[in-house]
């Protein structure tokens, strides 16, 4: 479920529906208003199971129509789809009655309770709605990691892709690695959305790079506050010997916050901090 046709961008098949006068139907309206792009690439559901590699439990935004689902469920001891759109729930419910692995769940994932276990986060999620899952898991402090299809420019901003670094990506970097998968392309869904997408690969690390959270994010949070126009004219408002830092984590001077790799923040802080 990947494209938000909220805005007229629909697909060729939409165009077709619309054109030949016929009226349009719930499941037309609720592609449109809940952003549902369906997988239909087996190919892409085996990328998406490989990247993931699931063991335990599983919990499933977006599982519409089940395609992905039924393929963790071969995999993972147990499957929680989440399902915002009756219909797609009452049909995926009706099909896994009898399938001990996956409970289907009626209802919005980003308001779901967080498990008190280890666990993983797949799925196939609307564009629409990207930020707000991403930030669920980033606070699950049981989350082992998140494999995500999202909008490939998304997924490509956050993993660093285009040679900058996000905020989102920077903050959390001591507690989690990012990694940009492979690419799934448009024609793998219906209906067909304009953009390609891509594996977005949240792993929690082992350990943190950081011993203190607090500090960090201050630290971070001023450098992307954009003071003076450079991370250093930014960090100077507050820490002492922010030059001999910038020089140890191999900081230009006149670096500006995107171009500042996350791993730099880390050495950053433990100069600074």
């Amino acid at each position: 479920m990947a494209q938000n046709f909220a805005h007229g961008n629909y697909s060729h098949t939409q165009k077709k529906a619309r054109n030949s006068g016929g009226g349009r139907t719930p499941a037309d309206g609720a592609r449109r208003t809940l952003s549902q792009n369906f997988l239909v690439d087996r190919h892409a559901v085996e990328l998406m199971v490989k990247a993931a590699a699931p063991e335990g439990l599983v919990l499933e935004p977006g599982a519409g129509e089940g395609a992905l689902t039924f393929a963790l469920a071969e995999v993972a001891e147990r499957v929680i789809a989440y399902e915002i759109d009756p219909r797609l729930a009452g049909r995926l419910a009706s099909q896994t009655r009898d399938n001990q692995v996956i409970d289907v769940v009626r209802g919005d994932f980003t308001r779901a309770r967080i498990p008190r276990e280890s666990f993983a986060v797949v799925g196939n999620i609307p564009y629409s709605v990207t930020s707000k899952i991403v930030d669920w898991c980033l606070r699950a402090p049981d989350l082992s990691s998140a494999t995500l299809l999202t909008q490939r420019e998304y997924a490509r901003k956050r993993t660093g892709d285009y040679g900058r670094w996000s905020l989102v990506t920077v903050e959390s970097w001591p507690w989690f690695h990012w990694r940009l998968g492979h690419t799934i392309f448009r024609e793998s869904f219906r209906p067909v959305p304009s953009v390609d997408s891509a594996i977005l690969r949240i792993e929690r690390r082992p350990e943190p790079l950081v011993s203190d959270r607090r500090s960090y994010r201050e630290l971070v949070e001023l450098g992307f506050g954009g003071t003076g126009g450079s991370v250093r004219a930014s960090l100077k408002t507050r820490y002492e010997g922010v030059d001999a830092a910038l020089a140890a984590a191999e900081v230009p001077r006149d670096a500006v916050v995107g171009h500042v790799h996350p791993d730099q923040w880390v050495a950053l802080w433990r100069r600074l901090c």
